[in-house]
């Protein structure tokens, strides 16, 4: 069983880099920001690129997709117990881009 994230920090640091699939990422070229609000949350900025991935605490300018989540539900989709379609069919993510982009990161190990 992978191991399963704390804090959305946790995740961002150390599980996503882990969990990331460079194989499923051929062709993908995106900027991911997300925001997870609260006071373990932060705004995260992801960049997969060349079947690479760049983590950053920061704000990106212009990004691709855009999520927005409490804390308690971010937790729970990237340790997966609850899906990135239901947490966005049930309004538990703001969702903001395009979502084939979205469904390719999940197939890398994003979501």
């Amino acid at each position: 069983m992978e191991t399963q994230a704390q804090t959305p920090k946790e995740f961002f640091e150390k599980i996503l880099p882990a969990r990331f699939k460079p194989e499923k990422a051929e062709g993908v070229n995106v900027v991911a920001q997300i925001n997870v609000s609260g006071v373990e949350g932060g705004d995260w900025a992801v960049t997969i690129k060349d079947k690479k991935i760049q983590v950053a605490q920061s704000i990106a300018p212009s990004p691709d997709l855009s999520l927005k989540m409490t804390p308690a539900d971010f937790m729970d989709l990237v340790n997966g117990k609850i899906s990135a379609e239901k947490a966005f069919f049930t309004g538990k993510v703001q969702f903001k881009g395009n979502i084939t982009v979205a469904l390719k990161l999940r197939d890398a190990g994003f979501l």
